[in-house]
C-alpha cells in the first residue's frame, strides 16, 4: 500500500513537473512572439520616418542605384507600367496590382515580388497629405540572384511545375529588418557604395528561404519551362512591334503551340497576344506623351497599321480614345508640376 501511494506521488510529480515546463516553454514562446512583433514594429516606424526624410515631395526618387522610393499624398488613378524584376515594399498606405484579370494587393505587412518583364496596372489605394503612401522598389538583377542562389548550395532540382511571375507575401521581422538596415546606408553615402552590395544580398538569400523561394528561378532562369517562356518574354519586348508568329516562337523554344500558351500564361497571367498588345499600347502612349506624336503615327510606331483598330484597342486598355487620354494625362501632369510616364 505504501509503495503504491509512493509511486502515485512520483506520477504526480512527473505530470506537475511536465506541465510547468511546457507553460514556461509556452511563455517563452510567447515572450519571444511579442519581442517579434515589437521589432517589426519598430522597424515599420523607423522606414516611415527614413523614406518621410529622403523624399519631402510627392514623386520617385533613386537614391542609391537600384533602390527607388516612392511618395505619393494621394490616391492615384490606376497607372500602366512595364515591370523589371523587384522587390517592393511598403512603409505607409496600400496599392493594388493587376496583372491580366488578377488582382495583387499589399501593404506594410506585406511584400510584393515581381520576377519577369510583366504589363502591370498599380493603383495606390490608402493615401493622405496627413499619412502619405511611401514605398520602395528594389530592382533585382539576375547575375545577383543566381550568385546568391549557388553560394546558398539550395540548387535542388527545380519544380517542374510554373509559377505566377508575381506574388504577394507577409513580409517578416528579419526581411524588414535588412530592408531597413538598407534604407539607414542614405545617411551614410560614403559606406552605402560598400555595404549596400551586402545588404541587398541578404535581401535575395531570405527570398530565397521564404515561400517565394521557387518564383525567384524566373530571376535566374532556371526551373521547368520557365527559362523558355524568360526567352519568349524577351523576344516579345524586343519586337512587340513585329507581327506576332507563334508557330515560329514555339518551333525555336522546342514547344508545341499549345504548350507555349499554357506555359506563358502559367507565368503571366495572359496570353503572348494579349501580353504583345498591352506592350505595344503601352509603348504607342509613351511616344505620344514623351515624343509629341499625333495618335496615327504612335499607332504605326508600335505596329498598327488600322488607325481605327488601334483607337479602339487603347480605349479598351487606357478607358479612353488617344488625344483625350493624352489630353488628360498632360493636365493632370500640369496640375502636379511635371509630366512623368510610367
Amino acid at each position: 500500500m505504501i509503495l503504491e501511494d509512493h509511486c502515485t506521488i512520483l506520477q504526480t510529480l512527473k505530470r506537475d513537473m511536465r506541465e510547468m515546463s511546457e507553460e514556461v516553454t509556452m511563455e517563452m514562446n510567447l515572450q519571444q512572439v511579442e519581442s517579434e512583433a515589437h521589432r517589426a514594429q519598430a522597424n515599420r516606424d523607423e522606414l516611415v520616418k527614413r523614406i518621410t526624410r529622403a523624399i519631402r515631395e510627392d514623386g520617385t526618387i533613386e537614391p542609391l542605384s537600384g533602390l527607388h522610393l516612392h511618395r505619393s499624398s494621394w490616391p492615384k488613378a490606376p497607372v500602366h507600367s512595364v515591370s523589371t524584376p523587384a522587390f517592393c515594399v511598403i512603409a505607409q498606405g496600400s496599392k493594388e496590382v493587376f496583372l491580366g484579370n488578377e488582382r495583387y494587393q499589399y501593404d506594410p505587412y506585406h511584400y510584393l515580388l515581381v520576377t519577369a518583364e510583366l504589363p502591370l496596372v498599380g493603383h495606390v489605394l490608402e493615401a493622405s497629405p496627413e499619412r502619405p503612401y511611401l514605398s520602395l522598389r528594389l530592382e533585382l538583377d539576375p547575375t545577383l540572384v543566381g550568385s546568391v542562389m549557388v553560394e546558398a548550395g539550395h540548387l535542388a532540382p527545380p519544380n517542374q511545375a510554373e509559377v505566377r511571375a508575381i506574388n504577394v507575401s507577409a513580409l517578416d521581422a528579419s526581411l524588414l529588418d535588412a530592408v531597413v538596415r538598407l534604407v539607414r546606408l542614405l545617411d551614410t553615402p560614403v559606406e552605402a557604395p560598400f555595404l549596400a552590395p551586402l545588404i541587398t544580398r541578404e535581401i535575395v538569400y531570405r527570398l530565397w528561404m521564404g515561400e517565394q523561394g521557387d518564383r525567384l528561378r524566373h530571376i535566374a532562369v532556371l526551373g521547368g519551362h520557365t527559362h523558355r517562356i524568360a526567352r519568349a518574354i524577351e523576344r516579345l519586348r524586343k519586337e512587340f512591334d513585329q507581327p506576332l508568329r507563334i508557330d515560329d516562337i514555339a518551333r525555336e523554344l522546342g514547344m508545341s503551340v499549345s504548350g507555349f500558351h499554357h506555359h506563358f500564361k502559367a507565368v503571366t497571367a495572359m496570353s503572348p497576344l494579349q501580353f504583345q498588345k498591352q506592350l505595344r499600347l503601352q509603348e504607342a502612349r509613351r511616344l505620344m506623351l514623351g515624343e509629341q506624336l499625333d495618335a496615327a503615327s504612335a499607332g504605326y510606331r508600335v505596329g498598327y497599321d488600322d488607325a481605327s483598330y488601334f483607337n479602339r484597342e487603347y480605349k479598351s486598355l487606357f478607358g479612353l480614345p488617344p488625344l483625350r487620354d493624352v489630353a488628360r494625362l498632360r493636365e493632370v501632369a500640369r496640375q502636379n508640376g511635371g509630366l512623368r510616364v510610367d
